[in-house]
């Protein structure tokens, strides 16, 4: 790893697979939604995976269709996934925590985003007892409404935090390509990608990561 250059004033972290232990709960709570619906889940789990990091209630669109089936599903899968983080399935990656209190002590603000629903978000970061660890957190629903890839929940961080002048001065972290994708679009100075989630370190590069680190913990050293 090289140490990048920018000076990076806001850092905008995913959760699940970043920060955040998921450890197949996606996939789980999938499964329960589509069975829910009453279809097979195994013929859409491929899509499920591919897109790991996007909107869920865009995966739902996508696989479902008609809004009203989508939204059924995506209610669902919410709570499955509810269930699952209050019956003690979640945790923070190793060293998550510390890395987060590492770059609020260098001076940089740090916002928390997800493609999940504000109540998921809200019961993970209960169950982790993160709710004032982050500066901010950011659902796609407080950015209008788009997940990622588009830039919108990075852009919004910009705009509510105004701590920086240039969106150069962002980094961008995440485990998925459709983190890179929104850290690109957004126009940000730093774009990393980790390994402790979804995508591995090809389809990281390809979707535009700047850096590939093997997890959040290295993120600090990397933009001191």
């Amino acid at each position: 790893m090289t140490p990048v250059t920018p000076d990076i004033r806001l850092v905008v972290l995913d959760m699940a697979g970043t920060t955040v232990a998921d450890g197949g709960l996606v996939e789980e709570a999938f499964t329960a939604a589509a069975r829910h619906m009453g279809e097979e889940p195994a013929s859409m789990l491929d899509h499920v995976r591919a897109t790991m990091g996007e909107s869920k209630i865009s995966v739902f669109r996508h696989l479902f269709g008609e809004e009203t089936r989508a939204q059924e599903a995506n209610k669902a899968f919410e709570a499955a996934y509810a269930e699952l983080v209050d019956g003690g399935r979640i945790a923070a990656l190793p060293g998550a925590r510390e890395t987060i209190e590492l770059l609020k002590s260098q001076g940089r603000t740090v916002v928390l985003t997800t493609g999940f629903a504000r109540p998921t978000q809200d019961a993970i970061l209960a169950a982790l007892g993160w709710q004032d660890l982050a500066h901010l957190t950011l659902c796609p629903a407080d950015a209008g409404g788009r997940g990622r890839p588009y830039p919108d929940m990075v852009l919004t961080a910009f705009l509510r935090t105004a701590v920086a002048d240039d969106v150069r001065q962002l980094a961008v972290v995440g485990d998925t390509s459709y983190d890179m994708l929104s850290g690109v679009r957004a126009g940000a100075g730093v774009v990393a990608g980790v390994l402790t989630g979804a995508h591995d370190a090809d389809a990281l590069r390809a979707a535009g990561a700047t850096q590939v680190l093997d997890g959040v913990g290295q993120l600090p050293g990397v933009l001191a």
